[in-house]
């Protein structure tokens, strides 16, 4: 969970889930980010951390995507965070240290819920660069992705645990059923899986609890 800040150098780009478009543009906008950073063809293992918790209704949007992901078929060892193995602050690093000894130079796409101003709740942020968890709510995390994907589900700057508790479950479900389908049409040509090939590999769903 972390704060959203406004147009940086690194966010670029941002949609709101009511619009029609957002589906489509931010495929491209992946895309877009994914081909700056991948020759073709990719022989990078492409990992998807979906951060954040169930216990927390704002803070569902990661699990939520994770879990969405690994229904759409992808291999679940390169989902990292679903609503049935979430990857949070208790678990964070000890789930990246798994991830970076699973595979060979990952290509991390990573997901989270933040919080943001009034007039911005409901957007879908994509942007290069590793994602910061935590800092909406004033932990210390790792960082983690090459790319990070962002929604913008409640108002910031005061009680923030209490905010993520009483975001509306609906604007979560939507956010997370855009960004997964985005994430799988985005990565459907890249995509990775383990061969023998590799040095290191996963075979099975992570765990890191």
């Amino acid at each position: 969970m972390g704060p959203f800040r406004g147009v940086s150098r690194n966010m670029l780009w941002r949609s709101h889930i009511d619009d029609p478009a957002t589906l489509d543009r931010l495929v491209s906008r992946l895309r877009s980010l994914i081909v700056k950073d991948l020759s073709h063809p990719v022989r990078r293992p492409v990992l998807f951390f979906c951060i954040g918790t169930d216990r927390s209704t704002g803070d569902a949007l990661g699990p939520l995507i994770g879990t969405r992901l690994v229904g759409f078929g992808l291999d679940a060892s390169h989902v990292w965070g679903t609503l049935d193995l979430p990857v949070h602050a208790a678990n964070l690093h000890t789930a990246i240290d798994e991830a970076y000894s699973s595979f060979q130079n990952p290509y991390i796409i990573a997901t989270d819920a933040c919080l943001g101003r009034l007039e911005n709740v409901g957007m879908v942020t994509a942007s290069q660069g590793p994602l910061r968890p935590g800092t909406g709510v004033s932990k210390t995390l790792p960082s983690i992705g090459d790319i990070h994907v962002t929604g913008i589900v409640n108002v910031g700057g005061y009680m923030e645990y209490l905010v993520l508790q009483n975001t509306r479950l609906s604007v979560v479900i939507r956010m997370a059923e855009i960004i997964s389908q985005a994430l799988l049409r985005a990565t459907e040509d890249v995509l990775r899986l383990p061969t023998e090939q590799d040095d290191k590999t996963s075979a099975t769903a992570p765990n890191y609890d």
